[in-house]
């Protein structure tokens, strides 16, 4: 056990965010950060209106960083009386009771809040991660798999009938959209295709409506990928699918995939599997040896889709609740 004396916990300043991405990506390699999108989602989080809470901790040990912690609130799920926590010890440090001290700091913070549901998780492939959770009063909620396509053996060519959309609709990137139409009308035709598509994508509690302004903040993201954002338009402007490609942090070979989706009324008639062509066509312009996308073990659809197109997975994420709101 690593003795009181050697271990100093305490709350983050802006100074800690590269030691803090640093940590996030050696305990997390599959989904990294760099300091840059870290300061960014921070700020979101911090000037959103909802007033979403957040808090972090740094752990360091004769004066080097160890570990961290968070307790927040996502937009994106949004209730007052629920919280997300993570907690992340370098692995040269883990099982030492860093991670248990870290617990209670976030449990004391928590019981101050009043919260009633706390959401947590951990890889299937880190069972002393998923025993702690449980240990400590969390159930599983909801799986969700990474996939991974491998391009360099991908044969788009093969895939041309799929490519084939409706009559009356086209494939289009974002700043195609914008050529023709202008910034204005473009965003808001996005905006509302990406919104009602969005909707239905599965997750572990009731989606916050989306706003205009937390959709244009999206732009602002070190990650955004304008080129990787395919939209199916009709001849009236109107966006009916989406498919994004975000930029990696840390790996210009790698692309992760956004929202794919589709607006209700035009759901089988093979626009998702089209738009995600039309990505690996633009990925395969730009390089890109891989393309990675995160999917719900529930949402049959598109892992159906995933799966035809290639897409191998990786251990699942499973996502941990106590409480409940």
């Amino acid at each position: 056990m690593t003795t009181a004396s050697t271990l100093v916990i305490r709350e983050t300043t802006d100074a800690d965010i590269p030691a803090m991405a640093r940590i996030m990506g050696e305990v997390n390699p599959a989904h990294p950060w760099t300091p840059e999108a870290l300061a960014h989602e921070i700020e979101f989080l911090q000037a959103h209106p909802l007033g979403l809470h957040l808090a972090q901790w740094i752990v360091e040990e004769a004066g080097q960083p160890v570990a961290t912690a968070a307790i927040l609130q996502f937009a994106g799920m949004y209730h007052e009386d629920r919280y997300h926590a993570e907690v992340m010890v370098l692995p040269a440090s883990g099982r030492r009771g860093i991670g248990t001290r870290l617990a209670d700091v976030l449990d004391a913070h928590l019981r101050r809040r009043g919260a009633r549901e706390v959401l947590a998780g951990a890889y299937e492939n880190h069972p002393h991660a998923l025993a702690f959770l449980t240990r400590r009063g969390f159930t599983e909620a909801m799986r969700f798999w990474d996939n991974v396509l491998d391009l360099r053996d991908f044969d788009l060519p093969v895939w041309a009938e799929q490519e084939q959309l409706p009559d009356g609709v086209r494939v289009l990137t974002y700043p195609q959209l914008e050529a023709e139409l202008g910034p204005d009308a473009a965003l808001d035709a996005y905006y509302e295709g990406f919104r009602e598509a969005r909707e239905d994508v599965p997750r572990t509690g009731d989606v916050t409506a989306l706003t205009v302004e937390d959709f244009r903040k999206r732009f602002e993201n070190p990650s955004v990928f304008p080129q990787g954002v395919l939209l199916a338009v009709t001849g009236a402007g109107e966006v009916v699918a989406v498919s994004e490609l975000w930029r990696a942090q840390d790996n210009p070979q790698r692309l992760d995939t956004g929202l794919t989706g589709t607006r209700r009324a035009w759901r089988r008639r093979g626009l998702a599997l089209a738009l995600k062509l039309a990505a690996i066509r633009v990925a395969q312009a730009a390089d890109v040896t891989e393309i990675w996308t995160g999917n719900a073990t529930t949402n049959a659809p598109m892992l159906a889709i995933n799966e035809r197109l290639g897409f191998r997975r990786r251990p699942a994420f499973i996502e941990m609740k106590w409480g409940g709101v």
